[in-house]
């Protein structure tokens, strides 16, 4: 039996998906510490799309892990949706990736031996939605994502923007309430991530939804509704 997050009554209602309040997370102790996240509070709204921007080792990649439930903060509190993250269990925490939370990656993170179709049909084989649900809903994203005739090619038969659209697409699923992208262009040429952060823009304003995009790429940060800047692991004020 999959398991399910306890959904707040109030959930559809509440217009702020992200909470952060006073995160810290430190690697490492003593001189060899590493400060990746320090202090960092803010806020994002449904319907809103945040670019999360800084250097490397800014500490944006732990940042983003930490509200999507992929790491555990030292200090601090992170609601989503609703639900604390900082203190749900390993199997709360599976839930809230698998349904409340949508993951793309800089690597696309698509699976080879499974085509397009497959590959975005994963997350809904993982909350056993029934067959013919699952092909109806995958070739749906498919066609949101721009990638309706390409749903028996698997990755290496794809570009680059095609493959992160697939990853798109699988990362819309199950209908999140939280897109978390981590540089999720940082392997495409400039017109094709630009095409990508389109997509990303449009799909969040659309189904109102809430994204984190992870991004050094100045034309890519305009595209956002708003911008957090880290530094040293720091936000830095607006």
């Amino acid at each position: 039996m999959t398991e399910q997050l306890t959904v707040p009554p109030d959930r559809v209602a509440v217009d702020e998906v992200v909470r952060v309040e006073g995160v810290s997370r430190t690697f490492g102790r003593g001189e060899h510490a590493v400060h990746a996240v320090r202090d960092v509070s803010f806020a994002a709204r449904r319907g809103e799309l945040v670019a999360v921007r800084g250097r490397s080792g800014a500490g944006k990649t732990t940042l983003l892990n930490l509200v999507g439930g992929l790491d555990r903060p030292d200090s601090g509190r992170v609601r989503v949706a609703g639900h604390d993250v900082t203190t749900a269990s390993e199997r709360e925490l599976l839930a809230l990736r698998r349904g409340t939370v949508g993951f793309i990656f800089q690597t696309f993170g698509l699976v080879p031996i499974l085509s397009a179709a497959e590959n975005v049909g994963v997350p809904l084989r993982l909350a056993k939605v029934p067959a013919a649900e699952r092909e109806q809903r995958v070739a749906v994203l498919l066609e949101l994502v721009g990638l309706g005739g390409h749903a028996a090619q698997r990755p290496y038969e794809l570009s680059g923007g095609q493959q992160q659209r697939v990853a798109v697409a699988r990362a819309l699923a199950n209908e999140p309430d939280l897109l978390i992208a981590d540089e999720p262009t940082g392997q495409l040429d400039s017109e094709t991530g630009r095409s990508i952060m389109d997509l990303l823009r449009a799909v969040v304003h659309a189904r109102g939804m809430t994204a984190l995009v992870a991004t050094h790429d100045p034309a890519l940060i305009d595209m956002a509704d708003r911008t957090l800047t880290l530094r040293d692991g720091r936000l830095l004020p607006d």
